[in-house]
């Protein structure tokens, strides 16, 4: 019997009732909608099979859980797949029907070509409007009216359709109808400002509170931001330091020094800590070699100290405007993917030194339940030793483990975490905005179990809980196989943080509980 199933049957019972809600709203959007409500389901599959069968006392092993995640995975890229297809097939209708119209009457027939346009589906329901906050447009001085009149000119019929044009005082919004594939026509649009302005001037297609496309021409250095000042450099100098202190602490803590009281003694640390400058050195290589690759700048890294972890990771500002989603994306994903692999080799290896007797740490079997990864590697590779009260491991389970969960509180859903990157540039701006509260939420919460989330949720919320500045083109989505690699990380991000139920502990023999399985 399971000590509390209150919450697994709370979580089950709001899930299906999120799926029936969902599944009434997606009914009125015809096929569009319900494909899109089966891309939900695809994504809950996996917590409904998880949590249905932990009500009923039945624990689904990692294995399993990857199984049940790579065919949520599939389904949902196919899904997703058979929406773009759909789409694409309904614009081209769309617009071979305005073609007939045009060659009929001999005009463009603007207002009826708008009504038309504005029936579009031109994004599929799952991939949200991005939102574009008060705060993000801000009034500058007034444009030069040649400049004015150049801008207006590299708009047309076939491209983007202007209904108004509001002047700023260093640039201009342009509101209308977009006429093509935004990656396409904001390519034409670009291609056509540099061509009359040169470089300066950035062009931005979003969608505004309204969720229609609205085209944005801003200065270009207005557009770019100095984030390596000089107080900044020195902030990020005493962050450096600060987090080599915290991980030769914990370097000393592993190697049995619980008090370090010599400076000779932080030398039996620096194996550990420099294992940590490895892993944060590696994930921010991966992510600013792909920064390059799409030309983007950023700001120096800010370290992040912890007593705790040795270090929290560090995150980069994002100086120059980005070019759209896919760049978003990839900036995200690249040091989630490079720190989590390393991390689980890592861990894996130290827990296979740890099983044929090369252990020096001994820690209480207990910690396991800590985390559901590493608790369920640690049966497999440990066995029944994990019944015992004290374990015997090898330092590179600590290293590994240390590595994933750096890797997992980024991948957070919030603000500017790598986590909070991902979900924006996956489902757009607005949902990006939810996930970033529940987030915090969460994190508030979980503070009765470990102070730790505190801490963390008190960086989010200061440094880090803003989204990114709007994208040059913010409407093309990301292609399918992005979106299934955004959901595994969010889910390795999952079972790399939550802790194994008691319960479960016992029937896997995790903590001393004598277990129930041989």
């Amino acid at each position: 019997m399971m000590s509390n199933p209150l919450l697994p049957i709370s979580v089950l019972v709001l899930t299906l009732a999120l799926l029936g809600w969902g599944y009434f709203r997606s009914r009125k959007f015809g096929k569009l909608g319900l494909l899109s409500w089966l891309q939900f389901v695809a994504l809950m599959a996996p917590w409904l099979i998880y949590f249905g069968l932990f009500v009923l006392g039945v624990f689904i092993n990692f294995t399993t859980l990857l199984f049940l995640l790579l065919g949520s995975t599939i389904a949902y890229v196919a899904i997703s797949n058979q929406l773009r297809k759909i789409v694409s097939e309904e614009k081209s209708a769309i617009e071979q029907k305005l073609k007939r119209d045009i060659e009929v009457t001999g005009s463009d027939r603007p207002n009826a070509q708008d009504n038309l346009v504005n029936d579009l589906p031109v994004k599929t329901p799952i991939a949200l409007a991005m939102s574009q906050g008060k705060n993000q447009l801000k009034l500058f001085k007034s444009l030069p009216a040649e400049d004015m009149k150049l801008m207006q000119g590299i708009f047309g019929i076939e491209t983007y359709y202007v209904t108004e044009t509001i002047p700023y005082q260093e640039g201009a919004i342009f509101k209308g109808n977009l006429r093509g594939e935004p990656d396409v026509v904001h390519d034409r649009l670009t291609k056509s400002l540099h061509d009359r302005l040169g470089d300066r001037y950035n062009l931005f297609l979003v969608e505004g509170q309204d969720r229609k496309p609205v085209v944005i021409v801003l200065p270009s250095r207005v557009s770019n931001v100095d984030n390596n000042t000089i107080p900044q450099r020195l902030l990020i100098l005493v962050l450096i330091v600060a987090n080599g202190y915290t991980a030769l602490n914990l370097g000393a803590l592993v190697g049995g020094i619980p008090v370090v009281q010599s400076p000779q003694e932080y030398l039996i640390g620096l194996p550990f800590a420099l294992g940590i400058g490895a892993i944060l050195g590696l994930r921010e290589l991966a992510m600013r070699l792909m920064a390059k690759k799409y030309k983007v700048k950023m700001s120096l890294p800010f370290l992040l100290p912890s007593s705790q972890l040795g270090s929290f990771g560090a995150f980069s500002r994002i100086s120059s405007p980005l070019p759209n989603r896919v760049a978003l994306f990839d900036i995200a994903i690249a040091p989630a993917l490079v720190s989590g692999l390393v991390s689980l080799i890592v861990l894996l290896v130290g827990l296979r030194l740890s099983a044929i007797g090369m252990g020096s740490i001994d820690i209480p079997s207990q910690i396991f339940q800590a985390s559901v990864l590493a608790g369920t590697l640690a049966k497999l590779f440990l066995g029944n030793a994990l019944q015992d009260s004290f374990i015997s491991i090898h330092p590179l389970v600590v290293l590994g483990w240390l590595g994933s969960a750096i890797t997992a509180l980024n991948l957070m859903p919030a603000g500017q975490l790598d986590g909070g990157r991902i979900v924006q540039s996956v489902y757009g701006r607005r949902t990006a905005s939810w996930t970033t509260v529940l987030t915090l939420i969460f994190l508030v919460i979980a503070t009765v179990i470990n102070p730790l989330a505190l801490y963390w949720g008190g960086i989010i919320l200061i440094l880090l809980r803003d989204l990114e500045r709007p994208m040059l083109n913010e409407l093309s989505e990301l292609d399918g196989d992005r979106e299934a690699l955004g959901v595994v990380a969010l889910f390795w991000m999952l079972i790399t943080l939550l802790p194994i139920t008691s319960s479960v502990a016992d029937r896997l023999g995790i903590g001393g509980g004598g277990g129930l399985l041989p």
